[in-house]
């Protein structure tokens, strides 16, 4: 076995105890997940020189850099965040009609998101409440309710694109497509 396969056994060896050190460094397991795999993916690469002995000191050392420019980028991505709060804020409202022309499959597409999602589209887009007001509700911050509003159209986007095809292309007008499928057909 070459210096740089017993490197890579090495690490794999002690994957648990790297998703430790960043879960309890980032208290968020979905994120330390993430950052373990971005940290293997780009260190492993990089081997050429790494003794077997030292591997593991040098992993930590990669997962380090790795929080450390999160961190810089969780920083930029605030002002960001705020940045599309603002412009959800703003998001142009359709009138009664063009509401009632879409077809019916959207709220029933609505409902197979993630109920966090679900509840952002419900709230803002049907009950037509501020986005503010939403996010004083849910218990989040403005910029934070903009996000998830964001993230929960796209999601919904894809959904109805899934579902609808081609008709959903022209807004969902005088719809075509065959009746939504319950979130357990999805």
């Amino acid at each position: 076995m070459s210096a740089a396969d017993e490197v890579v056994v090495r690490l794999l060896d002690r994957e648990g105890e790297f998703l430790a050190f960043l879960e309890h460094r980032l208290g968020d397991r979905a994120l330390a997940e993430d950052l373990l795999q971005d940290a293997f993916a780009r260190g492993l690469p990089k081997l050429e020189g790494v003794q077997p002995a030292s591997a593991v000191q040098w992993f930590y050392q990669v997962l380090r850099n790795a929080m450390v420019d999160l961190s810089r980028r969780r920083g930029t991505s605030a002002a960001a965040t705020e940045r599309l709060a603002r412009q959800l804020a703003d998001d142009w409202e359709p009138s009664p009609d063009t509401r009632d022309a879409i077809c019916r499959c959207v709220g029933e597409l609505a409902k197979t998101l993630k109920p966090e999602y679900a509840s952002a589209i419900a709230a803002v887009e049907v009950e037509g409440q501020s986005l503010k007001d939403f996010a004083d509700l849910a218990g989040i911050s403005r910029s934070n309710a903009g996000v998830r509003l964001f993230r929960a159209r796209q999601a919904l986007k894809k959904q109805v694109q899934a579902c609808c095809g081609r008709c959903a292309d022209h807004g969902c007008i005088d719809c075509s497509c065959k009746k939504a499928p319950s979130a357990a057909e999805l």
